[in-house]
Formats: structure tokens, sequence, C-alpha cells
């Protein structure tokens, strides 16, 4: 039988996934279709992959330290604002936001790349504008690296450990999500819990995985 706590840190942990997965997407959408098309982007491709070969310790305690109360930007926040990020659920958000910028950026980034230029040259033939092509247009025919990085981005996002760790702690029904539970179950030996939590979370990567690939394969196969 499920009991109340699980079931409350699986929803916090897919409820953080599916928050950072739909801010994600737009501005992926944005900054993919920029590191494609512009030129001088470089800085900015670095900064999008930045999350992904920094530790996630480094990360998180970068962010633990520029939005503590202590320092000037965290309390700034919280005078003004009302907005803590540290130890809290609008802090996890942020830093799931920051560590699975790359996993929905890169995806659409490629996908655009990957487009023949015929379809912007005719669009702007027609007179239409580049906001009006990269939605009507080029969006359309990508829908298989829009999955990808929306799939991606949520698995990324349940299973990270080491930035929510930091940014959040781990208090119950606020910011303990999953990976945090697994460890703390491990830790206390009790073998029994952390394996449901593990399991849950292979199912629903599994599950995820194979929708992907399975559409990726049609998608393939209908292009030839």
């Amino acid at each position: 039988m499920l009991d109340f706590e699980f079931l409350q840190t699986m929803l916090l942990t897919f409820e953080i996934a599916t928050i950072t997965t739909l801010i994600l997407l737009p501005l992926g959408i944005l900054l993919g279709y920029i590191i494609a098309y512009c030129k001088k982007t470089l800085i900015l491709e670095v900064l999008v992959w930045l999350p992904l070969v920094l530790p996630p310790s480094v990360l998180g305690f970068y962010l633990l330290i520029a939005f503590s109360p202590n320092n000037f930007l965290g309390r700034f926040l919280l005078e003004r604002f009302d907005l803590k990020f540290v130890f809290s659920f609008e802090g996890l958000i942020l830093a799931s936001i920051i560590f699975s910028l790359p996993f929905m950026v890169n995806p659409l980034k490629e996908g655009y790349r990957n487009l023949p230029k015929s379809l912007q040259e005719a669009s702007y033939l027609l007179g239409k504008g580049k906001f009006y092509t990269m939605l009507f247009v080029l969006l359309p025919n990508m829908k298989s690296s829009i999955l990808l990085g929306i799939i991606t981005t949520f698995v990324h996002t349940i299973g990270e450990f080491g930035v929510v760790m930091m940014i959040g702690g781990n208090i119950k029904n606020e910011t303990r999500v999953a990976s945090i539970a697994i460890y703390e179950e491990v830790d206390s030996l009790n073998f029994s819990l952390a394996h449901k939590y593990s399991f849950s979370l292979f199912l629903v990567t599994f599950i995820l995985l194979l929708v992907i690939f399975y559409i990726n394969k049609r998608y393939f196969k209908e292009q030839k």
C-alpha cells in the first residue's frame, strides 16, 4: 500500500518537473532559434552548455550563495518581492530551470539546423517576418525535436539530485523530491522504500524514453 508521504514526494517531484518543462519550452524555442540562426552566439551557447558540464554541486553552491538572504540579491528579492529561493519550492524551480536548460535548448537548436533552408526562404519571399516564420513554418516541421526536448527535460528534472539538494535542502512536503528521498532512505537502511522511489522513477523514465524512440522511428520512416 502506498503511504501518504511517498505520494506527496512523488507528486512534488512531478510538479517541479512539469513546471520546469513548461517554462523551458518557450525559452528553449527562442534560444534554440537564436543559436541556430544568429551570428556571434558563442558566449550564449557556452552559457547554455555550462550547466551540463559543471558539477551539480558547484552550480548548486553558487545558487545558494547568490540567493542567500545574507547576500545582496537574496536580500533584495526577499525584501522587495517576498521571494525566497533558498530552501523553498521556488528555489527548486529556479535551480531546475537553470540545470535543465541545455536539455531543452540543444534538441531544439539541432532541430532548427536540420531543417532545409528553403522553408525560411519561401516564408520570407511571401513577406512573412522572422517570428511568424519561426512559429508557423519552422516549429511545425520539427515536432520530434520539440518532443525530445520536452521529454529529456522532464526526465532529467525528476532525477536531479546535486543542485536540488544544495538549493532546496530536504524539507518534507516542500523541497523533498524523489532523488533526495532515495538517498535519505538508503542512508537510513530503509531499502524497501528506496526501491519504491527508485522503481517509480525508473518506470516513468523508461516509458517516456520508449515513447520518444517510437515516435522518432515513425517520423524517420515517414521521411523516407
